[in-house]
């Protein structure tokens, strides 16, 4: 997958250099040494080029770093979370550089990984966000739930203020499990002014009109999602479901956009965007992609025992290399 915990190891990343190159594994190299990919590579690379710390994308990079790749892309280190990333074989994919001198490291966001979010899908009830029990995990994949900071929001904000004379774009949603059809319909709002402003829904105003035991991530999760796009100035976490005047004249909105998906009543039976659309400051734009989260979680659901077993591999061998760790003594970067 792609997600704002790799959004964030990519920030970091980007703070030890000029110029930041992103690899990304194919299809077929995650499938041999983790299991098969959620996401398609072709949808990886637009979502990491959407990244607004990327420099520049590698497509197809080999899973085991090596110096003539570093030498290829004129790259001076590579850059790895603090946790463990594995070869088929069970050894350290970054082994090669770390001996070479040619590693950094970096802290990977507590609280999320790919396998974690896998078995919320495949599990998809009212407790998905419950604490898992971290001592029957990896201490990588078994987390705990994800705890938002002030300072982590900070860090993935903008902090850039639309300048006088900018066009404010407002669009709302639950951006959940963020996706290529949520970039590309961002990247299409973007063109409607010049400064975008993005409402994520709360979990229970998503749940109210998501139905079943939506949302996959909760506030704080889609918040840095979003705030991790490019396209992306700012965000009101919480936003309410009704666009209302004062929302409209408070953030000095010039155009409401809305996407590909279905516009509900709220509660008493009002169109959310009667405001805007009375004023004429209503789009509707398609993103030109018909990914949806719910496609996401069918994929999970349709090959669940693949992605059980895959995810079973990887803390199995996840915890070998930990406990290994361990018994040498002090873990080294």
């Amino acid at each position: 997958m792609v997600h704002f915990g790799h959004a964030n190891l990519i920030r970091q990343a980007k703070e030890l250099g000029d110029y930041l190159i992103v690899g990304v594994h194919s299809d077929e190299e995650i499938a041999q040494h983790k299991g098969p990919p959620v996401f398609n590579e072709q949808e990886r690379y637009e979502m990491v080029r959407a990244i607004k710390w990327v420099d520049e994308v590698v497509e197809g990079a080999p899973y085991c770093t090596n110096i003539p790749t570093l030498d290829k892309y004129n790259c001076d280190f590579g850059v790895h979370g603090d946790d463990i990333s594995v070869l088929a074989d069970g050894s350290d994919a970054y082994k090669i550089i770390k001996d070479a001198g040619r590693y950094r490291e970096v802290s990977r966001t507590q609280g999320v990984s790919t396998t974690d979010i896998v078995g919320r899908m495949l599990l998809l009830t009212k407790t998905h966000h419950k604490r898992q029990d971290p001592t029957a995990n990896s201490p990588w994949t078994g987390v705990s739930q994800f705890l938002a900071t002030t300072q982590k929001i900070i860090q993935f904000s903008s902090g850039k203020q639309p300048n006088p004379g900018d066009k404010i774009v407002y669009v709302a949603g639950a951006f959940d499990c963020f996706h290529l059809g949520h970039i590309r319909f961002l990247e299409k709002a973007a063109t409607y002014g010049d400064y975008v402003i993005v409402g994520v829904h709360t979990d229970r105003v998503m749940n109210r009109y998501c139905g079943s035991n939506y949302p996959i991530m909760n506030v704080h999760e889609r918040v840095l999602s979003v705030l991790a796009c490019k396209y992306v100035h700012e965000v009101v976490i919480g936003a309410p479901y009704v666009v209302s005047p004062e929302m409209m004249d408070h953030f000095k909105v010039d155009m409401v956009v809305h996407g590909n998906s279905q516009v509900y009543a709220d509660e008493h039976g009002v169109d959310p965007y009667e405001v805007p659309k009375k004023r004429g400051k209503f789009v509707l734009e398609t993103s030109g992609c018909q990914l949806t989260t719910s496609d996401i979680v069918e994929r999970i659901i349709e090959h669940r025992q693949t992605y059980i077993l895959r995810n079973q591999k990887k803390e199995e061998k996840e915890l070998a290399n930990y406990k290994m760790m361990r018994n040498a003594g002090p873990m080294n970067g």
